[in-house]
């Protein structure tokens, strides 16, 4: 069993991610550039060190959790990275979301080094991390998938094997492209029902019931009623992963329309400055386009 575990990547998700880890007896040796988001977790027993490198010379398995492909290959690449710590054989799972193509990449000179990497992105937002019951989709050799899974079943409750390097990256390209256009099609249902002087509340109410239903329709549904886009996943962080979603695409020389759409709204939530909004903030930019003359 992996039981040392050096843990980068402290924010909304990780943290709670990490606190899962030490509940389920694993030691961790944790890393965050701000001291203060470290407290909670040195409070329930995780050994904060000073840098990624520290974290790692001390564990079997090595997780990050950051935000973009360059913030992953910093603190793992980068000076008093991971990398330069890591152990003979031990295993790096990046629980970020970043290009399927960088993924490969960096599995490559993981492997160099002796070690072994994991592309497991997440899905399931601050609640399933918090719960330990979210959804990872993980890319890489079926073996090292199998040796760390009962560390990965601390954390979620769905936990697929795509296939090798990079495999996990494209279903979490494919779960981001669903999620931003089923917002986007909410946001239309919803104005249509306006549009027609129908309460859009109880559409919601009887489509939950129907073959429409869904988590964006139960949860954003709801958001866009209330109108409120306090950020669960934010708006941002959303374009970001609609690029890679886009970028990919491109690579392979296939048309994703509905998913240029919605990267354009989401584009034009940052243009006004609403980008740390949740990305269910989409129905706001669908509105406006829809009450121009």
């Amino acid at each position: 069993m992996h039981k040392n575990i050096a843990f980068v990547g402290l924010g909304i998700m990780g943290k709670p991610m990490a606190m899962n880890l030490i509940n389920a007896g694993r030691s961790l040796f944790v890393y965050a550039r701000r001291a203060e988001a470290l407290q909670s977790l040195v409070a329930a027993g995780a050994v904060a060190c000073a840098t990624p490198a520290a974290a790692a010379q001390h564990a079997d398995v090595c997780i990050t959790i950051v935000g973009n492909t360059n913030d992953v290959e910093t603190v793992v690449f980068g000076d008093h990275g991971l990398a330069a710590g890591m152990q003979t054989n031990s295993v790096l799972i990046d629980m970020s979301t970043i290009h399927p193509q960088a993924s490969r990449r960096m599995a490559e000179k993981i492997a160099k080094r002796g070690c072994a990497m994991l592309d497991a992105p997440v899905s399931g937002g601050e609640q399933g991390a918090i719960h330990g019951s979210l959804s990872i989709m993980v890319g890489g050799e079926r073996s090292v998938f199998a040796s760390v899974l009962p560390l990965l079943q601390s954390l979620g409750k769905n936990i697929t094997y795509i296939g090798n390097h990079g495999a996990g990256q494209v279903a979490k390209a494919c779960n981001q492209l669903l999620a931003a256009q089923t917002i986007a099609a909410v946001a239309e249902a919803f104005e249509l029902a306006r549009a027609a002087g129908v309460d859009a509340r109880l559409v919601r109410s009887a489509l939950l019931g129907g073959f429409a239903n869904s988590k964006i329709l139960e949860i954003h549904g709801q958001r866009i009623l209330d109108g409120n886009y306090q950020p669960g996943f934010k708006a941002e962080l959303h374009l970001k992963d609609m690029n890679i979603v886009m970028d990919s695409a491109r690579a392979l020389g296939i048309q994703l329309p509905g998913s240029a759409m919605v990267r354009q709204h989401l584009q034009a939530l940052l243009d006004g400055g609403d980008g740390q909004l949740d990305s269910a903030a989409i129905a706001k930019i669908i509105h406006k386009e829809l009450s121009k003359p």
